[in-house]
């Protein structure tokens, strides 16, 4: 049946976790896109919803780092967090093992993917589907970029990584939903923490709704380190998707937003 919905979102944990710290009007226009989101995936009528995000080293560490990994059992928990400190109560989440594996053994055909039956969801999934599945029921394939630990996958394998979930969700029967999450630029855990690049955000998100492979595909992690700070690696789940879509994006939402310390972000692709 192939992709029937693709989008991209932010998923800083201050979204949820310091909601009530942040300005009211810039918070509920930011979290209303973003329910607007979940409402816009839940018409396209998925069976399951493929989640590309970053994860920060809750599963994986630098004794053993994949580039790309995809999760394949039938449920998983989340948060890895203190429910309290994120504003998101521990729950379970439905997968499918079976189409996550045929997922991976399609996918491997043109990507080196590593794969794990045990995943704990950190907040890089949870705050997003806090917003798009608020009743956890929509069974996740949760995939991971490593954008954390250097040396990280070049963005052409990214575009590559999004071109073989495509091939596969071609193959697949089911209905399938494509959802990327990562920063904009942003510094975590950093003394910049809270600085946040507007126009190095604004100018990806323009390369990225024209669906200029070259322009996207054109920066270096110096650069983006420098820019748009260590968060702005995560882009990579963004280029995974447009790959994968194939459209054109359209911004629902974009504004800096420093008591979330990322440049909060809302999109949608078209497939095609």
């Amino acid at each position: 049946m192939s992709l029937v919905f693709a989008g991209v979102c932010s998923h800083g944990p201050g979204i949820t976790g310091r909601a009530h710290l942040a300005e009211p009007g810039i918070r509920d226009a930011f979290h209303a896109e973003f329910r607007g989101m979940g409402e816009a995936l839940a018409a396209a009528r998925p069976d399951a919803l493929i989640v590309v995000a970053a994860e920060h080293f809750a599963n994986f560490f630098m004794d053993n780092m994949p580039a790309y990994a995809m999760g394949m059992a039938e449920h998983y928990e989340g948060p890895i967090e203190d429910p309290a400190w994120l504003g998101i109560d521990k729950t379970r989440i439905p997968g499918n093992a079976g189409l996550s594996k045929r997922l991976v053994v399609s996918v491997m055909n043109d990507v080196d993917l590593a794969y794990a039956e045990e995943w704990k969801f950190d907040h890089g999934i949870m705050v997003p589907l806090h917003f798009l599945t608020p009743k956890f029921d929509l069974p996740i394939v949760p995939v991971n970029i490593n954008c954390q630990g250097p040396p990280l996958t070049p963005l052409k394998r990214a575009w590559a990584l999004g071109e073989a979930l495509r091939r596969a969700c071609d193959e697949a029967p089911e209905r399938i939903a494509l959802v990327g999450t990562g920063g904009l630029s942003h510094w975590p855990a950093t003394p910049d923490s809270g600085k946040i690049n507007e126009a190095w955000d604004r100018s990806f998100l323009d390369r990225w709704s024209r669906q200029d492979k070259a322009a996207m595909l054109s920066y270096t992690d110096e650069a983006t380190y420098r820019e748009a700070g260590q968060g702005g690696f995560e882009v990579r789940t963004f280029i995974a998707v447009a790959a994968a879509a194939r459209g054109a994006g359209e911004v629902r939402f974009y504004a800096p937003i420093p008591i979330f310390s990322v440049g909060c972000t809302v999109a949608l692709m078209a497939v095609e």
